[in-house]
């Protein structure tokens, strides 16, 4: 951690002077109005966070601190993280660095084990995986330094340290949630010289004779680290945080949104949809029946699953990332085929239609084709996929909230009554 700390320590001051310095002079601007649709609507689109680690435009995708995703695609999980943390990328000694930490702090305490063996074996991979998390809460420096007294300048440094000690846990935590949720037999010991990312897949234990499990697992740890500040994740996250609570409560927390179906379950509908195509036309349709089917379910007020994105107005370009993946690397498959062909078809078939503001895929249309070809079939297991990637760019915005003495998060509430009365 000297490396990124060390960083960290030269940044965070001026960081500070940037922030001081806009409310200082513009600290009355309005960044943002707020209409009553808004408000009865999620508050979408209301700009209300300030989020440095990343960014999404309408017509490039995730933009991860200024650089857009499809640029720094090959670099690995351990690189995004220290670039969502420092503003750069890691130089080699500093990524050196990194990877020794996580792998120092990799061990999973026992006692985890014992929780979760001892849960039904029916429980959802996503409650295993948050309860484990929880679980350790009891490990927290951050906690233990705020009961001794410490500095408000200083609360980064705990939170920093608990954000890496938790990371570097995650891949053995969700590895271990497949193998007993799903019997398949005991844990897997890491491997000291791999990656962080193929060392989850190592851990996962399916059969990876090419080591394209390993190369997709970084590809999929890596483009789903971050996505702004206000998805629901991220928010209940950046919430629970500014309360002060540790990283362990507010990681658990905002995992716990990213396994609603309105958010971290979306590749796993995807993939339902594709199996069910590949199923009614027993394997790939041609483009003109793929065409009429999509027509058909438009014509029925159904959507065509992982199409269209609040934001996005190109193609999401991590679907970009595992389309690419799955060209080099796939052949032959009727799943990944019909996702290709979607692809080719439902963008004019949604602007035929007229309704789709945006008709690009995003980044669920094709994610859980990949696992999916690769015998990680278990759908109810894809979330915690996400969530052991997504963790890195939440606890980077907490920890840097922490640095910035980002206050606690109270937004104002109005009755019906109230929008009667004044409107």
């Amino acid at each position: 951690m000297a490396s990124l700390y060390k960083t960290l320590e030269e940044k965070i001051p001026v960081w500070r002077d940037d922030a001081g310095s806009l409310l200082k002079n513009n600290g009355s601007s309005v960044i943002s109005d707020v209409t009553l649709t808004q408000a009865y609507g999620g508050m979408r689109g209301v700009k209300g966070l300030v989020c440095d680690t990343s960014s999404v435009s309408p017509d490039t995708g995730l933009i991860i601190r200024g650089k857009p995703l499809l640029d720094i695609i090959d670099i690995l999980p351990e690189q995004v993280l220290f670039l969502l943390l420092a503003d750069e990328m890691p130089d080699e000694d500093a990524l050196a660095d990194l990877q020794s930490q996580l792998s120092e702090y990799a061990a999973v305490p026992d006692y985890i084990w014992t929780i979760l063996n001892s849960m039904p074996e029916d429980s959802h991979p996503m409650a295993m995986f948050n309860t484990a998390i929880l679980a350790m809460e009891k490990e927290s420096v951050f906690r233990r330094n705020y009961d001794k007294g410490l500095s408000k300048e200083d609360f980064w440094k705990p939170m920093l340290e608990d954000g890496l000690k938790l990371i570097a846990k995650l891949p053995a935590i969700g590895a271990g949630v497949y193998r007993i949720r799903f019997q398949k037999g005991g844990l897997i010991e890491p491997d000291g010289s791999l990656d962080w990312g193929s060392n989850f897949a190592h851990m996962l234990g399916l059969n990876d004779p090419d080591g394209n499990i390993k190369k997709l697992m970084r590809l999929y740890l890596m483009i789903h680290c971050d996505h702004e500040g206000g998805n629901a994740s991220a928010f209940t996250s950046l919430t629970i945080g500014s309360t002060l609570s540790d990283l362990y409560y507010a990681v658990s927390g905002g995992l716990n949104a990213l396994a609603g179906p309105l958010h971290g379950l979306a590749n796993q509908e995807c993939l339902k949809f594709v199996l069910e195509v590949r199923d009614k036309f027993g394997g790939t349709p041609s483009r003109d029946e793929l065409e009429q089917l999509c027509w058909d379910r438009l014509k029925n007020g159904r959507v065509i699953p992982g199409y269209g994105h609040a934001v996005l107005r190109c193609p999401d370009p991590r679907f970009t990332a595992f389309m690419n993946f799955g060209k080099e690397h796939i052949e032959n498959d009727d799943v990944f085929h019909i996702v290709e062909t979607l692809f080719d078809v439902v963008p004019e078939v949604l602007r035929k239609h007229g309704k789709a503001k945006n008709p690009w895929p995003n980044v669920d249309a094709a994610s859980g084709a990949l696992l999916y070809h690769y015998g990680l079939t278990e759908f109810s297991y894809y979330t915690v996929l996400f969530s052991i990637s997504r963790s890195m760019g939440i606890i980077s915005q907490i920890v840097i909230n922490r640095a910035l003495g980002i206050p606690i998060m109270r937004p104002k509430s109005v009755t019906t009554k109230w929008l009667k009365d004044n409107y």
